[in-house]
C-alpha cells in the first residue's frame, strides 16, 4: 500500500486507479492471509487486473468477512468471471459487487450467476456497460430468487438486454426490497415497459427508477403506468430522452403528480412535454418535495413555461432547475420571478441556449441584489449569443453578491465567436469577491492580448486556483 502511495487499512483495500501490474495483483494476493478483518476490496480502473483474477480469488478464503468487491473497468476475461463465480462459495458475506465497464462479461454472465447460492447476501449489483446479451438477461433473471436482499440493481448501457427485460421483470417480485433500478439505455421496448410496469406492483420500497434513453418505449406509457402511481416511496424518476408522445403525456400527467415522495424528475429531451396540452408541468405543484426538475430541450412554449413557473411557486425545496435548450425562456424569464424569489434552496440554475437577452440577465441581477439566490452554486448561461454588451456589464457588476457560486459558464455557441468587451474587467473584479468560484467557462470569447495576460496572472495575483475554460 505504501509503495502505491496509499495508507494501509486493515478493513479497506482501496487500490482504485493505481496502474496495477499483473505482478502487483499476485503480490496483493499473497498479503490476504494477513488481512483477516478485510471488508472492502476496490481494484477498479486497473486494466492489468484482467486475466489475473484467479491469483487473487484462490486466497479469498482468508478474508471471509469481505462485504464489498469493486472490479469495474478491469478488462476482466471469461476466466476471471469463472474464478469470481467459484469465489462466491467462499465469500458468503459479500453485499456489494460492481463489475461495470468490463465488456468481455457479455455472453458469459452465467459463469458467474450459476455459482450464486440461495440466501446470498448481495444488496448491490452493478453490471453497467458490460455488453450483456439477451442470454445474460435470462441468466440474471434466474438468480433474482437467490438474492432476496437486493436493494440496488444497475444494468445501464447494455443495449441488448431489452428483449429479455420482460423475463427479468417477471422475477423482480423475488426482490421486494429493491430500492434502486437503473435501466438507462438498455434497449427497452414498449413490450418490456409493460412487463416492467407489472413488476412495479411488487416493488413498494423502490426509491429510484431510471429508464432514460430508451427511445423505443415512446408511445408505450399509455398502456404501462397502471402500477407506477403505487410507488409511494419513489424519490427519483428519470425519463429523459424516451420519445414520450402526446398520448404518453396524457397518462403521465395523471400519474406523476401522485408520486408524493418524488424529489427528482428528469423529463429532458422529450419535445412533447412542451407541446402537449395536458397540464403535467402545472401539476408539479402537487409534488412539494421536488428538489430537482430537469426539463431541458422539451420544446416549451410560453404557455407551458408559464404553467411551470406557476407550479414552481409551490416547490419550496427546489435545489436544481434545468431549463436549457428551451428558446421560449428568452425574454420571458420574468415569469419565473416569483418562484425564484421563493426558491431559497436553489443551488443549480441551468439556462443554456435559452435565447436569453439583456433583460433576463438584469432580472437575475435584481434578484441577487435583493438577497435572493443566495445559495446558488452553479449557473449555466452558455450558448446565449443574443445578450448585448450592456447586458453582460450589468450582470458582471452585480455578480459579486453570489458568494457561494462555484461554477459559472458564459461560453458562446460552437459556431460563433465575439470579442470580450468592457464587461471582462467587471467580471475579474467580481471574481476577487467570489471565494468559492473554481470554474469559469468562457469558450469562444476572444480575449485581447492584455485581457489574456490579466486572466493568466489572475490566480497568482489573487492566490486563487480557478480553472478558466477559454
Amino acid at each position: 500500500m505504501q509503495k502505491l502511495g496509499k495508507k494501509p487499512n486493515s478493513k479497506n483495500l482501496d487500490l482504485n486507479n493505481c496502474a496495477l501490474s499483473a505482478a502487483d495483483v499476485t503480490e496483493l494476493a499473497s498479503l490476504l492471509p494477513f488481512l483477516p478483518k478485510l471488508q472492502e476490496i476496490s481494484l477498479s480502473w486497473n486494466g492489468c487486473v484482467g486475466g489475473t483474477l484467479k491469483a487473487l480469488t484462490v486466497h479469498l478464503h482468508h478474508v471471509n468477512l469481505l462485504k464489498v468487491l469493486r472490479l469495474n473497468n478491469c478488462r476482466l476475461t471469461a476466466e476471471d468471471v469463472t474464478s469470481l463465480g467459484e469465489a462466491f462459495e467462499i465469500v458468503t458475506q459479500l453485499e456489494e459487487l460492481d463489475l461495470s465497464w468490463n465488456s468481455n462479461i457479455g455472453g458469459k454472465l452465467s459463469l458467474l450467476t450459476k455459482k450464486l447460492q440461495k440466501g446470498c447476501k448481495i444488496r448491490l449489483l452493478k453490471i453497467t456497460d458490460c455488453n450483456l446479451t439477451a442470454k445474460d438477461g435470462e441468466s440474471l433473471a434466474e438468480i433474482l430468487n437467490v438474492i432476496p436482499n437486493l436493494e440496488v440493481l444497475d444494468l445501464s448501457i447494455n443495449k441488448h438486454i431489452g428483449c429479455s427485460m420482460k423475463v427479468i421483470a417477471q422475477d423482480l417480485k423475488n426482490v421486494p426490497g429493491l430500492k434502486e433500478l437503473n435501466l438507462h439505455m438498455c434497449g427497452l421496448t414498449q413490450d418490456s415497459l409493460q412487463g416492467l410496469d407489472t413488476a412495479l406492483q411488487h416493488l413498494a420500497e423502490l426509491r429510484k427508477l431510471d429508464i432514460s434513453c430508451n427511445k423505443e418505449i415512446g408511445g408505450g406509457f399509455k398502456d404501462s403506468t397502471a402500477h407506477l402511481a403505487s410507488l409511494k416511496k419513489l424519490e427519483v424518476l428519470d425519463l429523459h430522452q424516451c420519445c414520450v408522445t402526446e398520448e404518453d403525456m396524457t397518462v403521465l400527467s395523471q400519474v406523476i403528480p401522485l408520486l408524493s415522495s418524488l424529489q427528482e424528475l428528469n423529463l429532458s429531451s422529450n419535445k412533447n412535454v412542451g407541446v402537449s396540452s395536458d397540464p403535467l408541468l402545472g401539476r408539479l405543484r402537487f409534488l412539494p418535495k421536488l428538489k430537482s426538475v430537469a426539463i431541458s430541450n422539451c420544446g416549451l412554449g410560453k404557455e407551458s413555461f408559464s404553467s411551470l413557473a406557476e407550479a414552481a411557486l409551490h416547490l419550496p425545496e427546489l435545489e436544481i432547475l434545468d431549463l436549457s435548450w428551451n428558446k421560449c425562456v428568452g425574454g420571458n424569464l420574468k415569469l419565473l420571478l416569483g418562484a425564484l424569489k421563493l426558491a431559497t434552496e436553489i443551488q443549480v440554475l441551468r439556462l443554456s441556449s435559452c435565447n436569453l437577452v439583456a433583460e433576463d440577465l438584469a432580472l437575475l441581477t435584481l434578484l441577487t441584489q435583493d438577497g435572493h439566490l443566495a445559495r446558488l452554486r452553479k449557473l449555466d448561461l452558455s450558448y446565449n449569443n443574443n445578450i448585448s454588451e450592456e447586458g453582460w456589464v450589468v450582470f458582471c457588476q452585480g455578480l459579486a453578491v453570489v458568494k457561494e457560486l462555484s461554477e459559472l459558464d458564459v461560453s458562446l455557441r460552437p459556431s460563433s465567436c465575439r470579442d470580450c468587451g468592457t464587461w471582462f474587467s467587471e467580471l475579474l473584479a467580481a471574481l476577487t469577491k467570489l471565494p468559492a468560484l473554481a470554474e469559469l467557462g468562457m469558450q469562444r470569447w476572444v480575449l485581447s492580448e492584455s485581457q489574456r495576460k490579466q486572466l493568466e496572472s489572475f490566480n497568482q495575483d489573487n492566490k486563487r486556483n480557478i480553472r478558466f475554460d477559454c
